[in-house]
């Protein structure tokens, strides 16, 4: 397998082309190629440096989940530090994580915090939603977002073998109109489910209204009790701020 490093946007482009793989850190892949073997190209974007940028609004696909640091919203810092052992933290990047993970850890928080992709297809450089990059899998390049007025995420523990833990992330946003929005989102089992509401007049209506959202109107009553408790808590250390 010839793996292609490239230094440029046009360079990743041409290598995509011409039917290079793409891959983060490979430690999903990697079991799946042993088993039933190598491509002839892949593609890895840590030397591109489009893709190895972190900041207060911005995290590049190739960075890995280690190197995510207090530059970063906290809601997004902690779902990385959640990813797997320290040892699989030094190797996966975002990119794998999004696009090539079925358990997507980082999603949760990328949805809260309102992130769009910045991708590379056939046409070039565009951006897009974080659902085309879920569905469609494009070659992703990084991430950008607005920063929030405070967000907050948690993991439940899981049982090994078991499903993936419930994960909840929220985000509160100054709105450019004025006024507050939350926005909320979920990971139950497989599923992430997200969605936002005004929420000047406090914790009890916004809650009101998002359970009657169609992301949370059916959500188990004990996933729901994590928002409702998560929620209230950002809220009031916002308020008290």
């Amino acid at each position: 397998m010839l793996l292609r490093l490239p230094t440029s946007v046009s360079e990743a482009r041409h290598c995509v082309a011409e039917g290079a793989v793409p891959i983060g850190g490979a430690t999903l892949v990697w079991a799946t190629w042993q088993r039933d073997g190598f491509p002839e190209q892949a593609m890895s974007l840590r030397e591109l440096p489009e893709a190895n940028v972190i900041g207060p609004e911005t995290l590049g696909a190739a960075v890995v989940l280690h190197r995510i640091d207090e530059r970063v919203p906290e809601v997004l810092r902690r779902a990385a530090a959640t990813v797997g052992t320290g040892a699989v933290r030094r190797t996966a990047t975002v990119g794998g994580n999004l696009v090539g993970s079925s358990l997507r850890c980082l999603l949760p928080a990328a949805l809260v915090l309102r992130a769009r992709a910045t991708v590379l297809d056939a046409e070039g450089v565009r951006e897009a939603g974080l659902a085309e990059v879920t569905a469609k899998g494009p070659l992703l390049l990084g991430l950008h977002w607005r920063t929030p007025l405070a967000g907050a995420y948690r993991k439940l523990p899981g049982e090994a073998g078991g499903p993936p833990p419930l994960v909840v992330a929220s985000a509160l946003h100054a709105e450019a109109g004025g006024g507050r929005s939350l926005h909320v989102a979920v990971r139950d089992g497989y599923d992430v489910r997200d969605d936002s509401v005004v929420c000047d007049g406090g914790a009890a209506p916004a809650l009101d209204a998002l359970r009657t959202t169609t992301a949370f109107g059916d959500l188990p009553a004990a996933a729901w009790e994590q928002v409702r408790g998560q929620t209230t808590d950002l809220l009031a250390a916002a308020e008290g701020a």
